[in-house]
C-alpha cells in the first residue's frame, strides 16, 4: 500500500508494517491504522507514527529513555486484551513528542508527553495510548 504523506512524500507500507490501534488515539479515535518508520538517511533518534488512513496525520515518537525516563506500567486485563499481549517481552513503550508554538509561530523546545505513553505489542503489531491519572516520579 502507498501513502501520499504531505510531509514525508510517498511511503510504501507493507501489510506486515501496519500497527493497529483498536481504540484509536485520544482526539483521533477514528484513526486505527498506522505505520512506524524513521526518516531516510537519519539515525533513528525518533520515529514517525504515520496514519495510513489520513495521510495528513503523523506524530513524532521516541524511546522515553532518550529523556531519562523509564516506565513501569501495569496494564489492566482489558488493556492486555486490546493489545493481544501474551508476554511482557513483546511490549515496547514510546512517547509522543510535542513542540509548542508561540503567538508569532516560533517553535519552542521539543518535549515528550510522559503522561500518556504509547504501549505497543511488537509481536502482534497492536497499540494503545496509556493515559496516567496521576504520574508519580522523582527527578534525581
Amino acid at each position: 500500500m502507498k501513502i501520499e504523506s504531505p510531509r514525508y512524500g510517498t511511503i510504501e507500507v507493507a501489510p506486515d508494517r501496519l500497527v493497529e490501534f483498536p481504540r484509536g488515539l485520544p482526539g483521533f479515535e477514528d484513526l486505527r491504522r498506522f505505520t512506524l518508520f524513521h526518516p531516510e538517511g537519519e539515525a533513528p533518534a525518533y520515529y514517525i507514527l504515520q496514519s495510513v488512513d489520513v495521510p495528513e496525520v503523523a506524530f513524532h515518537v521516541a524511546d522515553p529513555a532518550r529523556f531519562g525516563f523509564d516506565y513501569r506500567i501495569s496494564l489492566s486485563d482489558e488493556e492486555c486484551a486490546v493489545l493481544a499481549l501474551q508476554s511482557p517481552h513483546d511490549a515496547a513503550v514510546v512517547v509522543m513528542l510535542l513542540r509548542d508554538q508561540d503567538a508569532e509561530g516560533r517553535e519552542g523546545p521539543l518535549r515528550a508527553n510522559l503522561q500518556a505513553p504509547l504501549v505497543l505489542n511488537v509481536a502482534a503489531r497492536r497499540g494503545l495510548q496509556h493515559v496516567f491519572e496521576r504520574l508519580d516520579f522523582a527527578v534525581a
